[in-house]
């Protein structure tokens, strides 16, 4: 099995632990492939829209984006680790899904990912972490992951993972090797309801916009090249 790995700081902490845990189950026979935030990517989308117009390999940013992008394409499963600021994603993670947008089904789709599977891993002092897992469970949405797996974590005694007790850490490490081993068959994901739909009224909206366009924009010509829409 593929995995493809992103942790959302730097710091080896709580969330660095918890991946790990998950990790453990999944290493043997699998090929792993790691990002970290923002070490990875240090830069925010500008909005300079250059990746809808002309194409994501001419962002100013892709010789760090790419990369990931190119991971993500080879995994059977994405792993997103992130603790949770101000009740919401951090701004890292959330730098790595704004360059990402270009492969929303909005824009350019990669078919490839609808046979993806996701699991989303936070953690924070407290067990309001809803928000923060939207923002990134939306994002996979909308690339077309449809198998999609959230697990938070209330660390309730500290926020330093040095600091909680043996029994908390065991209690954590417990819950996410259980979620871990769901994996371990390696099943590709099946389409869900919500992405079929979303993809249908995309493809609407890309054949009625295609065909009051002249020249097509990239967006619609790249559904036209893959036969999803027609003229």
């Amino acid at each position: 099995m593929k995995i493809t790995v992103i942790t959302a700081t730097e710091v080896k902490g709580c969330t660095y632990h918890i991946k790990e845990a998950f990790l453990e189950v999944l290493r043997e026979g699998s090929s792993l492939t790691e990002f970290v935030l923002p070490r990875d990517l240090p830069h925010f989308c500008t909005g300079c829209k250059t990746c809808f117009v002309k194409g994501e390999e001419l962002c100013p940013h892709a010789a760090c984006v790419q990369p990931i992008w190119d991971a993500i394409l080879a995994a059977d499963l994405i792993v997103l680790a992130s603790p949770v600021y101000a009740l919401r994603a951090p701004g890292q993670m959330k730098a790595l899904l704004d360059h990402l947008c270009v492969h929303w089904m909005v824009h350019r789709l990669e078919a490839r990912m609808f046979r993806k599977r996701a699991v989303i891993l936070t953690n924070a002092i407290g067990p309001v972490q809803r928000q923060a897992q939207k923002d990134m469970a939306t994002s996979l949405l909308w690339l077309g992951v449809s198998d999609v797996k959230k697990l938070g974590i209330a660390l309730v005694e500290d926020a330093f993972w040095t600091k909680l007790s043996p029994q908390k850490r065991q209690a954590i490490h417990s819950k996410v090797q259980k979620l871990a081993a769901r994996y371990k068959a390696n099943t590709p994901a099946r389409q869900g309801i919500k992405v079929k739909a979303l993809f249908a009224l995309n493809r609407l909206m890309h054949q009625n916009t295609a065909r009051k366009e002249n020249p097509l924009s990239a967006d619609n010509q790249y559904w036209l090249e893959r036969g999803w829409i027609k003229l």
